[in-house]
């Protein structure tokens, strides 16, 4: 367990600069990785390996299905590729290639999946990625991580690339409170307690991670005791965790900048309905596109902030205590 503290003032970093150091990284231990984009690079920041890869870099421009079967193939001849391209174009416009190309086979190629949530802002409805946990985690032999920060995202982008099969990582645009650091325990299909609680808990990813423990304060002031769970891995799901803090807290708040149908509060729902049922409320995008705006204007506007968080806490407790009294 690493408990959380949060810092005043809260450092801010974007998850795409971890994804775009951590292929550097790659770049310099292991000869066989390879970049590719659809005409992304600054916006992707894999311009960090360009500049110092160009011989195992490739832009391959606004044709993000042919990326994908590319990439496919050089899997296919002992390379790592990863490519990167803005969350709803990878897995909305090349769900076919992942999931015939790519998945089918359980080919090692990564996803960089940007620009994923309402917060990229001003770009509105049609870059607002927000299906992609339901779509990639609907595909087997897809992985699926969704990074917190700045340094959990270098971590799992570093993870990915030890996998045999393919992955799909996910990160925002914006700059994003910086909850962990480089010590920080990360494995890659392990959830992280971040915070220990006995009356309810709290499962996120993403940007929703630092909302949840915003939340688990304004809570203990009440009296209530939070547990936060750090589910950065959708697939494969830790159930262990979900059902231990199912028994132990008996009501379960999910967290997540996706739409509500398929995404975490989902695959959490699925497993506690076959291990051990308690109340559960969503916090997510309900069933509706996004819109342009600024970033945090929309997270509030789409109830995606602490505030909300807490009417659900407090709501799943309402429930917790009538099942309870019954």
């Amino acid at each position: 367990m690493a408990d959380i503290v949060l810092q005043d003032p809260v450092p801010m970093k974007k998850t795409r600069e971890g994804f775009g150091h951590a292929l550097v990284d790659l770049g310099e231990s292991d000869p066989r990785v390879v970049v590719m984009v659809g005409d992304l690079t600054e916006s992707t920041m894999v311009s960090f390996f360009a500049e110092k890869f160009p011989e195992r870099f490739f832009e391959i421009g606004i044709a993000e299905q042919n990326m994908a079967s590319i990439a496919a193939g050089l899997a296919a001849m002992g390379k790592v590729p990863f490519f990167a391209t803005y969350g709803a174009f990878a897995s909305c416009r090349s769900a076919d290639q992942i999931r015939v190309s790519i998945a089918y086979s359980n080919l090692p190629v990564k996803i960089g999946g940007a620009h994923g949530g309402i917060s990229v802002g001003p770009d509105g409805a049609t870059h607002q990625a927000m299906e992609e946990f339901a779509i990639i985690r609907s595909i087997p032999n897809m992985s699926l991580v969704v990074p917190c920060d700045y340094w959990e995202a270098r971590k799992a982008t570093r993870a990915a690339a030890a996998l045999p099969g393919p992955v799909y990582i996910r990160f925002g645009r914006e700059d994003v409170p910086v909850v962990t650091d480089e010590s920080t325990p990360f494995t890659f299909g392990k959830g992280e307690v971040f915070g220990a609680g006995t009356d309810v808990t709290v499962i996120a990813c993403g940007v929703m991670l630092y909302e949840a423990l915003r939340a688990r304060a304004a809570m203990a002031a009440k009296g209530v005791s939070v547990r936060v769970v750090n589910l950065h891995t959708i697939k494969p799901l830790d159930r262990a965790i979900i059902v231990q803090a199912a028994r132990e807290t008996g009501a379960i708040v999910t967290a997540e900048e996706h739409q509500v149908n398929g995404g975490l509060g989902g695959a959490v729902a699925e497993v506690l309905v076959q291990e051990f049922p308690v109340p559960v409320e969503m916090v997510a995008v309900h069933d509706r596109f996004g819109q342009s705006g600024k970033p945090a204007e929309l997270m509030a506007a789409f109830g995606l902030k602490e505030p909300d968080v807490v009417k659900a806490i407090e709501r799943v407790l309402a429930r917790k205590a009538a099942h309870a009294n019954a």
